[in-house]
């Protein structure tokens, strides 16, 4: 007899494992697995560690949706289960008369996500609040903020487990055959071939969920999206930080721009910036210094460029390339694809991390478990 699990989640990131703890408590035997030898070694442990508002995203969008829902949920969990998180608020700043149009604007898209608590700072109330920043009005996020986005993956976890699911790492997933009722799971765990029925298949494989899905016998090709890698670099500074607030220029094209974020311990760090490349590959060139500098100087005139340097970087799973515009999240369920118990996520970027506990109730909802 083939050993049976209810449910395998494929990709143990943020938003795997919440799937999994989300479903941990309705399922006896839930199992998540990754290649890695531990959990959330790839997107999830390569970010800003920012918990997002939800204002920029287009209405109705599940990214704006998921955001704000997700946004809430993040904090009451961090509340209740004692995880390192502070709602710092984020400045959101503007340089001359086009860019405050742009932050009008802004306060528009963001009521219409619900998102009604942004405050307009002038240029005199920056000057008090902020002496280091230059900008001529900024706008008050104070619902953003900061999270240990390792410690609330380890609570993840711990959920799990209690609930008597388990995480198997160094696991890769080859593929799944559908049957009438389930899926037939053959796995490579530390180079032992191994076949596992389950009743419910979530792909979520973060930079890898697009080949998983190609491994998923009568799933049409045309469900599989094209995926982009989108590198995203961070420079680190040196001392104390001048801010005690996250300072966001513009938003641009494919991302927020360089901007300036504290994690828990009060590091100062600048980054992402965007950059597609076609394989994955973390390198932080020294040479991408004079364009931090150039972005940070400015909103930080008074930057220390002796005191920036080359921290780490992180790939988002992207749908739109170079040339497109806005891409949504996209979860697949059977109404989707046909097939019953699987669930494919695919371009789980930025909010991703903010929203992982409304996707996982999302999905939730779509299996109707």
């Amino acid at each position: 007899m083939m050993e049976k699990v209810d449910a395998i989640i494929i990709g143990a990131g943020v938003v795997g494992l919440a799937i999994a703890a989300r479903l941990s408590n309705k399922l006896n035997n839930v199992l998540i697995i990754d290649k890695n030898a531990g959990f959330g070694e790839e997107t999830s442990s390569r970010n800003s560690e920012v918990i997002h508002a939800g204002i920029y995203y287009p209405q109705h969008s599940l990214k704006a949706k998921l955001c704000v829902q997700g946004k809430e949920k993040l904090y009451q969990y961090c509340k209740d289960r004692g995880i390192p998180h502070q709602r710092l608020g984020k400045l959101l700043v503007a340089h001359g008369e086009e860019e405050e149009q742009c932050l009008a604007k802004t306060i528009k898209q963001a009521a219409l996500n619900d998102v009604n608590d942004l405050v307009w700072l002038t240029a005199d109330e920056l000057k008090k609040s902020n002496p280091a920043l230059h900008a001529t009005a900024a706008l008050l996020s104070p619902s953003t903020g900061i999270i240990d986005s390792h410690r609330y993956m380890q609570a993840l976890l711990a959920e799990i487990e209690h609930n008597n699911g388990q995480f198997v790492g160094k696991t890769t997933f080859i593929k799944a055959d559908n049957n009438n009722d389930g899926f037939v799971v053959t796995l490579n765990s530390q180079d032992e071939i191994m076949q596992l029925h389950c009743d419910y298949l979530i792909n979520s494989g973060g930079l890898h969920s697009n080949k998983v899905a190609e491994n998923i016998s009568d799933l049409k090709k045309s469900h599989i999206p094209t995926l982009y890698y989108c590198r995203g670099h961070y420079f680190s500074y040196q001392g104390r930080s001048p801010f005690t607030q996250l300072i966001y220029p513009l938003p641009e094209a494919h991302g927020l721009g360089i901007h300036a974020s504290l994690d828990i311990g009060g590091q100062l760090k600048f980054g992402p910036d965007t950059q597609y490349i076609d394989d994955i590959d973390y390198e932080v060139s020294p040479l991408l210094k004079a364009k931090f500098v150039a972005a940070i100087q400015r909103y930080y005139p008074s930057l220390d460029s002796e005191r920036l340097q080359p921290a780490y970087s992180g790939i988002r799973p992207k749908l739109e390339g170079p040339n497109d515009g806005f891409k949504d999240f996209v979860i697949q369920s059977e109404k989707v694809h046909g097939l019953k118990g699987l669930v494919n996520l695919f371009g789980i970027d930025s909010p991703g991390l903010t929203s992982s506990l409304a996707i996982a109730e999302y999905v939730d909802e779509r299996l109707a478990i």
